[in-house]
C-alpha cells in the first residue's frame, strides 16, 4: 500500500467504517441473482484487487500488503435483498443507510454489492461498498464503467477459473519490508535532477514559495474566522443518510449569469443547506460564521485512470453560512476556490503525498489513529465532487437511471456530502452521524433550496440582458433622425 492508502486502512475502527459506496437505481425488471453473480465473475479479471485481502506486516515493520485471498467466495460479497413492494425512495434510502453504515469484514476482500428488488415502477437498485484504502472516488468511477456496459445489448465473456497466488510467509514479508525501507529513500535520492535540472527546480521552488506566501493571509484568516463548531463531536456506530439532486442545466445557468464554475455553484448551494440547518437549530450566531469543509482534489494523471491506489490531495473551503445574500456567498466561495487552484498549480501535490512513504509504518498507524480518536474542530464537513459518466450505463441490459455517492465520516467531522454526476443530473448523498444529525433532512432540503435560490437570481438577472439582445438593431443614424423629427414636431 501507499502511505495514503495505509492511512485510510489504519483509520478504520468500530465507529468509523472507512468505505465509500453508492446506490444506483435501474429500470426493471431486475436480473436474477445468479445472472448478476456471473456478470461480476466475468469482470473480476479486470480488477484483480477485488479478489485480494489486506495482509499486515508483522510488528508493523512495513505498510500493509495486498495478497490473493485463497478462500475468496463471491457469494459472500454479492448479497440479495428486497424492500416491501412497491418500495418507495424513502424505503430504499433507509435500507441503504443501514447497509452502508455497517463495517466491511477486514479479513476478506474489502467490498460488497447488494441487489435490491421490490421498488415501485418495476425498478431495482444496486448498493455497492468498497474500502477507501482500495480506491478513491475517481478510480471508483473507472471501476463502475468496467462493470457497467455502454449498450443494452452488450455481450460478456464466460467466467474463468481463477487460481490464487501463493501468499508470502511472515518471514518474507518482514524481509521485503526491511529491504523496501532501506532502498526506497535511496531511489528517491538517485532520482534527484542534474545541475541544470537543479537550477530549474530551484526556480520552481521560488515560484511556489511566492504563491504559497500569497495564501498565508487566507490561512491566517481561517484561523480567526468563527466556525460552526457545534457541528463537530463524537461519532457513534450508526448513520443517517439523505439525498437530493439538481440538473446540470440549473448549475450552468447560474454559472453563466453569475460567474464562477459549476463546482463553485455546488458549494454555494451546500452553504445554503448548512445555513438553513444552523438557523433551524438557533445557532446562526454571526454574519461571519462559516462551515469549514474539506474538499478532496484528485491529482490523478490522465494516464493513471483505472489504477486502484488513491491519488488525492485536499483543500479547506469556508462556506459563508452567516452571509444572507446568496450572490455574496457565491462570490466568497469563488474567491477561495480560485486561490486554492493557484496554490495547487504551484505546489507538486503528488510529491507532498508521496512524502508519507518516508514515515515509519508504526508511526503512521499510531498517528492516524490518535488523530481520529482525539477528534478535531478545524473543519465541520467533507464535500467531495466526483464526475461520473455523461453517457447511459447498463447492467445486463437494464439502464441505470440514477446514482448517489456515499462518503465516510471520521475524526469529529460528523457529516460528509458526496456529489456525483450522471447524464444531466448531479446528486448529493449526505452521510451523517445518527445522533449528531437528527435533522439531516433540513440539510438536504436546504441544498435543494440553495439551488433554486441561485437559479431565481440568475434568471432574474438574465431577463433584462435577454430582452436587450432581442431588441432590433436600429439603422445607422436612425436615433439622430428620431430626435430631429421630434424636434421638428415641437
Amino acid at each position: 500500500m501507499s502511505a495514503l492508502d495505509a492511512g485510510f486502512f489504519y483509520a478504520e475502527s468500530e465507529n468509523t467504517p472507512m468505505h465509500v459506496g453508492s446506490v444506483a437505481g435501474f429500470e426493471g425488471p431486475a436480473p436474477t441473482y445468479g445472472d448478476l453473480v456471473r456478470l461480476l465473475l466475468s469482470k473480476l479479471p479486470l480488477v484483480p484487487r477485488y479478489r485480494q485481502r489486506v495482509r499486515p506486516v508483522p510488528m508493523q515493520l512495513g505498510r500493509p500488503m495486498w495478497v490473493d485471498d485463497p478462500h475468496f467466495q463471491i457469494l459472500y460479497h454479492v448479497r440479495h435483498t428486497a424492500v416491501p413492494s412497491p418500495g418507495s425512495d424513502e424505503q430504499l434510502r433507509n435500507l441503504a443507510g443501514r447497509v452502508l453504515g455497517q463495517r466491511l469484514d477486514m479479513a476478506k476482500p474489502l467490498w460488497e454489492l447488494w441487489l435490491v428488488e421490490g421498488l415501485a415502477d418495476n425498478r431495482w437498485a444496486i448498493i455497492s461498498k468498497v474500502h477507501h484504502c482500495m480506491v478513491d472516488g475517481i478510480a471508483g468511477t473507472d471501476l463502475m464503467q468496467l462493470m457497467f456496459d455502454l449498450t443494452p445489448d452488450a455481450t460478456h465473456d464466460e467466467p474463468q477459473d481463477w487460481t490464487p497466488r501463493r501468499n508470502p510467509s511472515d518471514l518474507s514479508l518482514v524481509a521485503g519490508a526491511l529491504t523496501e525501507n532501506m532502498t526506497h529513500p535511496l531511489q528517491q535520492l538517485m532520482s534527484m535532477p542534474n545541475v541544470g535540472g537543479a537550477v530549474r527546480a530551484a526556480k520552481g521552488v521560488a515560484q511556489s514559495s511566492r504563491t504559497l506566501a500569497q495564501t498565508v493571509p487566507s490561512l491566517a484568516r481561517q484561523a480567526v474566522t468563527p466556525t460552526a463548531r457545534s457541528l463537530n463531536g463524537p461519532i457513534g456506530p450508526h448513520r443517517r443518510w439523505a439525498w437530493t439532486e439538481g440538473k446540470f442545466e440549473e448549475f450552468k445557468a447560474v454559472r453563466r449569469a453569475l460567474g464562477g464554475t459549476v463546482n463553485d455553484v455546488v458549494l454555494t448551494a451546500i452553504s445554503t443547506g448548512f445555513r438553513d440547518l444552523l438557523e433551524r437549530r438557533g445557532e446562526l450566531s454571526s454574519d461571519r460564521l462559516v462551515v469549514r469543509t474539506l474538499v478532496p482534489v484528485s491529482v490523478r494523471r490522465a494516464d493513471e485512470r483505472g489504477s486502484l491506489n488513491n491519488q488525492i490531495s485536499a483543500v479547506f473551503v469556508d462556506l459563508p453560512v452567516g452571509q444572507a445574500d446568496p450572490v455574496a456567498r457565491l462570490t466568497a466561495v469563488r474567491g477561495q476556490m480560485d486561490e486554492h487552484k493557484r496554490a495547487l498549480q504551484a505546489v507538486d501535490a503528488r510529491s507532498i503525498i508521496s512524502m508519507g512513504d518516508f514515515v515509519a509504518p508504526t508511526l503512521l498507524s499510531l498517528g492516524v489513529r490518535a488523530t481520529l480518536q482525539a477528534g478535531q474542530m478545524w473543519c465541520q464537513a467533507v464535500t467531495t465532487n466526483v464526475p461520473g459518466p455523461r453517457v447511459p450505463l447498463y447492467v445486463l441490459g437494464k439502464r441505470m437511471c440514477s446514482a448517489t455517492a456515499y462518503v465516510p465520516i471520521a475524526g469529529g467531522t460528523r457529516c460528509s456530502i458526496g456529489i456525483f454526476s450522471y447524464l444531466n443530473t448531479m446528486t448529493f448523498g449526505i452521510n451523517a452521524d445518527f445522533d449528531g444529525y437528527p435533522d439531516v433532512d433540513v440539510l438536504s432540503g436546504g441544498i435543494r433550496r440553495g439551488i433554486e435560490e441561485l437559479l431565481a437570481v440568475a434568471t432574474k438577472d438574465a431577463a433584462p440582458e435577454a430582452a436587450r439582445k432581442a431588441e432590433p438593431e436600429s439603422e445607422p443614424g436612425s436615433r439622430t433622425a428620431k430626435k430631429t423629427t421630434t424636434a421638428a414636431a415641437r
